[in-house]
């Protein structure tokens, strides 16, 4: 299936739907999910997918029909997810920080839920005792992930119950009688070395022995996909292999067969997404040649956020003599997408083209400047659909109480 969608119907879509854009580009995401299934087919294994990463109502409804589940961490997402369809014994509730009275409205929704701290667990076994299985989300102190701000299973991290607590974990299950029917953890995003998966993996399997009544490990994902020319994405299918060996080892040594999960988010939608913007003014300072965009880190934040990578193209002049450039937004604000960064020649006018905008863009977007937020738009082999209109200003105003 072809995975990329061609610079001419990117220039269509922008001419038809204006700009600022989102594109998100369904066989691409078809790809890497396959991909997935491919590599973890010698193991039970089950894929979540992790909607915080996109969780418009179509793509959502998409990959509920590719096979997957659905990983929230908001009971507004847990929402969503039933909204596109998803059963609800095949979405898990990941939240953290929360209030018990939000956990209690996914029990009420029938989804899985996991619990990340010891006094949610204690609240909600004094209430519920044994009536409604849980998953125990553990910090399996592992530093991993491509940024600080994306790396979550670190001894510092405010996710899960640290492993040096399961003895607390145990005294309270057993006291109050918990069904712990799953183990999580999540290290970080953007991971490339499979030792880290497998290093949590020995982890959760050690940890397993001591909840008889498990059945299934939550792994989490933080597969990393290449942003950058010459970068490469994780090994999923030597993974695939190694997870499948270990898990195949533990029911060898313990008679217990274990389903393992993973929660791709960016993995499946990341490389989907276009973003597509129109260059306002070409401003040249004494030391800088800046290019001026329709949009700002109100629309895509990653770069000023992560200080993340995302290769742009000028599809207006792909065969225009290379120059250098700052890519800027308008955004009242220090508003920098990309520093000295070669380019065909960009003109006033030009459509520039930012790869990989598909996880963590529209969904970090906000009306910062009281600019409203782009259309989104959803390409299925011919089909093209509309999954988002642009806001107006209506919208700025349609909560304010005038």
């Amino acid at each position: 299936m072809p995975v990329h969608l061609p610079v001419g119907q990117l220039l269509e879509l922008a001419e038809q739907f204006g700009t600022p854009l989102y594109v998100y580009h369904a066989d691409r995401i078809a790809h890497q999910y396959d991909k997935l299934k491919k590599a973890f087919e010698s193991v039970d294994a089950r894929l979540y997918y992790a909607c915080k990463a996109l969780s418009n109502i179509h793509i959502l409804s998409f990959i509920r029909k590719l096979g997957a589940s659905l990983d929230c961490v908001s009971i507004y997402e847990v929402k969503l997810g039933l909204m596109a369809g998803f059963a609800a014994d095949d979405i898990l509730f990941t939240p953290n920080c929360v209030d018990i009275e939000e956990i209690k409205e996914a029990k009420a929704l029938g989804v899985r839920i996991n619990i990340d701290n010891i006094s949610i667990l204690e609240q909600f076994g004094h209430e519920f005792g044994d009536s409604y299985p849980v998953c125990i989300r553990i910090n399996p102190h592992i530093l991993a992930g491509g940024n600080m701000k994306i790396s979550t299973g670190h001894v510092d991290s405010k996710f899960g119950i640290s492993i040096h607590q399961l003895r607390h974990i145990e005294r309270v299950v057993k006291s109050m009688h918990i069904n712990v029917k799953g183990l999580h953890m999540h290290t970080g995003s953007e991971i490339k070395d499979i030792d880290v998966f497998l290093m949590g993996l020995d982890v959760m399997l050690d940890m397993a022995t001591h909840f008889p009544n498990l059945e299934y490990i939550d792994m989490g994902s933080g597969f990393k996909v290449p942003y950058q020319p010459g970068e490469t994405e994780t090994d999923v299918q030597t993974l695939g292999k190694m997870v499948a060996e270990r898990m195949q080892a533990f029911q060898q040594e313990t008679g217990r067969k274990l389903q393992v999960c993973f929660e791709p988010g960016k993995y499946l939608v990341s490389q989907s997404g276009y973003f597509l913007v129109k260059t306002n003014v070409v401003k040249q300072t004494p030391s800088t040649v800046f290019v001026g965009v329709n949009s700002g880190f109100n629309h895509l934040i990653r770069p000023m956020f992560y200080d993340a990578y995302h290769q742009i193209e000028n599809i207006s002049n792909p065969k225009g003599t290379k120059r250098i450039y700052t890519v800027v937004g308008n955004i009242c604000e220090t508003d920098t997408f990309a520093w000295d960064r070669s380019l065909p020649e960009v003109r006033e006018g030009d459509i520039l083209a930012f790869y990989n905008a598909g996880a963590y863009g529209f969904e970090m977007s906000s009306r910062f400047n009281s600019r409203p937020r782009p259309a989104e738009v959803m390409v299925n082999k011919k089909e093209v659909t509309l999954i988002r209109k642009r806001e107006t200003i209506e919208d700025l105003l349609s909560n304010q109480m005038l």
